[in-house]
């Protein structure tokens, strides 16, 4: 039986282009999407669209790595760094925006810009099929698409209002392209004090490379200006099952074995939060 096409992803359709021809808009038709050249994408039953083809650079998050982000972000604990984002976001647009939210994971973060802008509609990408089953359910104007951050968008030039990235690869050629004149990016990025405390509890933890805001900047520049920068950091009280989970949602969890986070009885109960937020002008 055909998919229907979820509510959203109907909303976004003007915005899709095919990944194939690069030219074609996407039309649904039989429970997928066409363009006119023919070439079809499946709708997954979970309700995103599956535009990614060939090889994939990454798979993205697993199913448990997703599993532990759900958990844990329902928590509240970045509650404050979800805040940030979306107070940038609503600072610089209309109430009735188009937000692209590239490395979207579970949708966490889209959301909360959405819940800040009540007439915008929201597209995330990202590879990890299982984190697109729950990007497709974080809000009833987001719509979310499996593709790869790094290759160039399957979007129209100028569609977007925001780009947001949050913990997330950068492609700034592609965010640049894709927003408008106007438009504003959003990138979060931990500092070097993010976590710190379990990272002195579980050596193997992926560190913050400490010239990563120079690289930042360097890779930005030719195409954006800064336009307002935020600090968030506060201190946040954990258990020691939020604490794995925190652990077991990030990259560390690839380097990390289970019995250093599981049988750890030291994992801290309380750890540093420290992002950055920005948001960008283009050039």
């Amino acid at each position: 039986m055909p998919v229907s096409l979820p509510p959203a992803l109907h909303l976004s359709l003007d915005l899709l282009r095919c990944p194939a021809c690069r030219a074609g808009r996407l039309r649904p038709r039989d429970g997928a999407l066409r363009c006119p050249a023919g070439h079809t994408f499946d709708i997954a039953r979970h309700g995103y669209a599956g535009l990614l083809t060939g090889t994939r650079a990454t798979s993205g998050d697993d199913t448990a790595m997703v599993r532990a982000r759900d958990r844990f972000l329902s928590t509240g604990a970045y509650a404050p760094v979800r805040d940030a984002a979306a107070r940038l976001a609503a600072g610089a647009v209309t109430e009735a925006a188009t937000v692209v939210d590239a490395g979207c994971g579970t949708g966490y973060y889209l959301a909360g810009v959405l819940d800040r802008l009540p007439g915008a509609r929201g597209l995330g990408l990202d590879t990890s099929v299982r984190a697109l089953r729950s990007a497709a359910r974080a809000h009833d104007r987001a719509a979310a698409v499996a593709w790869d951050v790094f290759r160039p968008f399957p979007l129209a030039d100028g569609v977007a209002d925001v780009v947001l990235d949050v913990f997330a690869p950068r492609n700034p050629a592609e965010f640049h392209r894709v927003l408008r004149p106007g438009g504003r990016l959003i990138v979060v990025r931990p500092t070097g004090r993010h976590l710190t405390e379990l990272r002195g509890t579980l050596p193997a933890m992926v560190t913050v490379d400490p010239v990563k805001e120079e690289r930042l900047h360097r890779a930005l520049d030719p195409f954006f200006t800064a336009a307002v920068t935020e600090q968030v950091e506060y201190r946040a009280e954990l258990t020691r099952e939020e604490a794995m989970d925190l652990v077991a949602m990030t990259p560390s969890a690839r380097h990390t074995s289970p019995a250093a986070s599981d049988g750890a009885g030291s994992l801290p109960g309380r750890v540093t939060v420290s992002v950055l937020a920005t948001a960008y002008r283009p050039r």
